[in-house]
């Protein structure tokens, strides 16, 4: 079962500081609709305050966390260790995302490094922490960051990124829409 914590405590702090991935899961209401679990690195995961966080997500081939939690706001973010001490930390929360330009972007982005494929920031407000052991999981040595996705976006340009996102970023696999899409179709920003 593992241990629980209302707020991010420094030791989580410094355990996350050590990862070089997390995953990130939401879900729609529907319960016919698709679970969405993805894995995140490239330095883009920051922890805000005791029970904020926010992480950077850059264009990629599908929306799903940003439709769920734009739907439900549900999101969990979990950490495991594949060296030394085995650890998983879960963060459960709920999340909302921050685009380019909205009234939110000067509070978030300065946090973090923006590329020209800088899709949006996911935030989440932090309800439950939990630890766990962690023991099956096994051992992995971190070799390095890949430049590949930075290689694709620097080959579609400015224009090429804009429409492989308006292909393929204005709706979850389950047709919700993003906030994305939304923009796409006149909805202001919040």
């Amino acid at each position: 079962m593992g241990k629980f914590h209302e707020l991010i405590k420094p030791a989580h702090r410094d355990f996350i500081k050590k990862q070089h991935i997390f995953f990130v899961a939401a879900a729609p209401l529907d319960g016919n609709g698709h679970v969405n679990l993805s894995p995140k690195g490239l330095d883009c995961f920051r922890v805000l305050s005791d029970n904020r966080i926010a992480y950077m997500d850059l264009i990629s081939s599908g929306n799903e966390t940003s439709a769920h939690v734009m739907e439900n706001g549900r999101i969990t973010i979990m950490f495991c260790a594949f060296a030394g001490a085995p650890n998983i930390l879960r963060l459960y929360g709920k999340g909302f995302t921050v685009l380019p330009g909205s009234p939110d972007w000067d509070t978030y982005a300065p946090h973090f490094t923006i590329y020209p494929s800088t899709r949006q920031i996911i935030v989440a407000d932090i309800t439950l922490v939990q630890t766990s052991c962690g023991y099956g999981v096994p051992l992995y040595e971190f070799v390095g960051d890949r430049d590949i996705h930075f290689d694709w976006a620097e080959a579609k340009g400015e224009s090429g990124l804009r429409q492989y996102v308006n292909e393929k970023n204005l709706e979850s696999l389950d047709g919700l829409a993003t906030p994305l899409g939304n923009l796409a179709k006149g909805i202001p920003l919040d």
